[in-house]
């Protein structure tokens, strides 16, 4: 079939500014692995072109001449590629006036070094036989060919961004998004773009509901922003894929290519026209202020969110450490919706326009070092003992307010009293205290930790001796400056020490009714409040014999130096510290395991707990909580 030429003429006369062309490479999923079907070939908009990368006999396309975008866009036998909805997106939901362009470059299993200037010959030297064909096509120079295309382009329209589907090939390289910046810098130093007006935008690559062969490729592509502030991440979840679990199927690229679009069209502040549609099934989420209908949780354990901004050009949800851009609809109400999430507790915000701010439709909760909205994903039946109970006795969370002579100041803490203490009015109790984790302060372990119902429910059913619970903000609610970190020399929280020992609990054991001795007197943390916990027991083990960290920062920790050595006596540190538990999530990587066994190893007595399947966040830690109460104050 031989295809016109598209208005080339008109196309060469000018250099028009509402021709927005884009540049396209990667490998196999960039130039499409799926054989096109009808709908494929049909209802392509006139105002969507591809520029022949090579030339195709078949379709008498000479490279460098513009043509209607009809699949295959890249080479002559490659197959439909998310450019194809990349561009049937963008000319969909753009104005009449403007025309998209798209020049694709990719060769199927090439690793990134392939499209480096740099490395290219060495890269094509060393190429497998099958590989040589698809390189020769670009005259063994994929960059050159792509920059000279685009360089001819420009003559046309304008460069608006470039699309990359890469890194199956890269898996497990740690420099790769240093080698992605070098292809990205150098396309745009040598066309003089700027990087705000020209984004980057990167797909993840298959995840075949876990199966994925290179899914591991995912945590560097969500992580490419971080080294290209520029660049932007396409999310592959739900996108279909082909036996191999490599490459897309045909509605894969359909779905992968139409976010493509998505994501530019708001990065060019257009409304993407695809609504979102909310679930039957969905639920308002139990962090929500009530009469509010939103947050919401659907049965897959998505999250989304409303905000009312007439005014506002651009609304993301920020949740999890990804962003999600939100719809506006025609009365100027934004609606935003996650990937399905891990249960249990996330921090999220709501990005207006580039200022991230809190839901106002959400409860909200300390953390990130500022007061920060919250959403709770729920367990199942779980989860039932962070939950309270008909039938259980409960106790009180009280706020106090005590004054440091240590600092000279008045400071804020909060403390939990068993259902006991009021009834037994003769009876004292042993105290823990109870630390929150950086960037976040006394209410934590109360509001996002649910401590208060771990522990009803503990004493209620005779696993745990009533106890009072005392929360702190150890002075570690603004970020960490720098410093030393190491165990027993850290900087950061240390002002909290004195306090501690010369205010707080003398504090806590004159106004309440304490068991006042060490052998009744407890310290754990989360995070850096299990820092905090090792070095203010191991300075104090006339004050504490029971102590816990809960994915604890120890970090610099040698057995023979930290604490003047106190780990390499064994047999005294048994004696003193009753009972010693760490513990982490399975999916976090902090050092616990290590620390367990190089303690373990000089006969320390330590109870490790693995919380399965959770990161570094409050799931971990309210698990952890119920592990480690039960074995406080028990005979030794």
């Amino acid at each position: 079939m031989v295809l016109a030429i598209f208005s080339i003429a008109k196309l060469s006369a000018t250099t028009d500014p509402n021709f927005y062309i884009y540049l396209c490479f990667g490998q196999s999923n960039m130039e499409g692995a799926a054989k096109p079907e009808a709908q494929d070939l049909e209802g392509i908009n006139d105002r969507f072109l591809m520029m022949a990368a090579v030339d195709d006999a078949q379709r008498n396309r000479k490279m460098g001449e513009w043509y209607k975008a009809t699949p295959p866009l890249c080479r002559e036998n490659t197959g439909l590629t998310p450019v194809d909805y990349f561009g049937r997106t963008m000319t969909k939901t753009l104005p009449d006036s403007i025309r998209v362009g798209v020049i694709v470059v990719a060769i199927g299993g090439i690793h990134i070094e392939g499209f480096m200037p740099d490395s290219i010959r060495n890269y094509v030297e060393k190429a497998p036989s099958w590989m040589k064909p698809m390189l020769k096509a670009y005259n063994d120079n994929p960059y050159e060919r792509l920059l000279s295309l685009a360089r001819k382009a420009q003559q046309n329209g304008v460069i608006k961004g470039v699309l990359i589907h890469q890194g199956e090939s890269n898996t497990g390289d740690p420099k790769w998004a240093e080698k992605v910046q070098n292809v990205y810098d150098r396309l745009l130093g040598d066309l003089q773009l700027k990087p705000e007006e020209t984004p980057l935008l990167a797909g993840e690559v298959v995840r075949a509901e876990g199966k994925g062969l290179c899914l591991a490729m995912n945590k560097q592509i969500d992580e490419l922003p971080q080294t290209i502030h520029t660049a932007h991440v396409v999310s592959s979840e739900g996108c279909t894929n082909g036996p191999d679990n490599l490459h897309f199927d045909a509605a894969g690229y359909r779905e992968l290519g139409s976010r493509y679009g998505e994501k530019m069209l708001s990065l060019l502040n257009y409304e993407v026209r695809k609504p979102i549609v909310i679930p039957a099934d969905a639920v308002t989420a139990e962090t929500t202020i009530p009469g509010n209908e939103f947050p919401k949780v659907d049965s897959e354990r998505r999250a989304y969110v409303r905000l009312f901004a007439p005014q506002a050009k651009r609304v993301e949800l920020d949740i999890c450490g990804k962003t999600y851009d939100m719809q506006r609809d025609e009365k100027g109400v934004w609606t935003g919706v996650s990937d399905p999430l891990v249960v249990g507790f996330h921090y999220y915000f709501l990005k207006v326009d580039g200022v991230s701010v809190v839901d106002p439709a959400t409860e909200t909760f300390f953390g990130c070092c500022r007061q920060s909205g919250g959403i709770e994903i729920p367990e199942g039946t779980e989860g039932d003992y962070y939950r309270p109970h008909l039938g259980v006795a409960h106790g009180q969370v009280r706020s106090i307010y005590y004054y440091a002579k240590a600092t000279g100041e008045w400071r804020h803490a909060m403390v939990y009293t068993p259902a006991l203490y009021e009834t037994k009015v003769k009876q004292r109790f042993p105290v823990l205290y109870l630390q929150h984790g950086m960037g976040e302060d006394e209410t934590s372990w109360s509001k996002q930790g649910h401590m208060q119902h771990i522990m009803d429910n503990l004493i209620a059913q005779g696993e745990a001796v009533p106890m009072i619970v005392v929360m702190e903000s150890g002075d570690v609610k603004a970020p960490f400056r720098g410093g030393d970190n190491r165990a027993g020399r850290s900087q950061y929280g240390a002002t909290f020490y004195r306090i501690m020992t010369e205010d707080l609990i003398p504090y806590i054991d004159t106004n309440f009714r304490t068991l006042s001795d060490r052998e009744h007197r407890a310290m754990a943390g989360l995070s850096w409040g299990g820092h905090q916990t090792f070095d203010l027991v191991m300075a104090n083990m006339d004050k504490f014999a029971w102590m816990g960290g809960f994915s604890g920062a120890i970090f610099g920790f040698d057995i023979d130096k930290t604490y003047d050595g106190a780990f390499k006596n064994a047999d005294e540190f048994n004696k003193k510290i009753h009972y010693l538990f760490l513990s982490c999530g399975s999916e976090e990587n902090f050092g616990t395991g290590n620390l367990v066994n190089t303690l373990r190893d000089a006969g320390i007595n330590v109870d490790y707990y693995v919380s399965p399947g959770t990161h570094h966040e409050w799931l971990t830690w309210r698990r952890s909580l119920r592990q480690f109460v039960p074995h406080l104050f028990q005979k030794h």
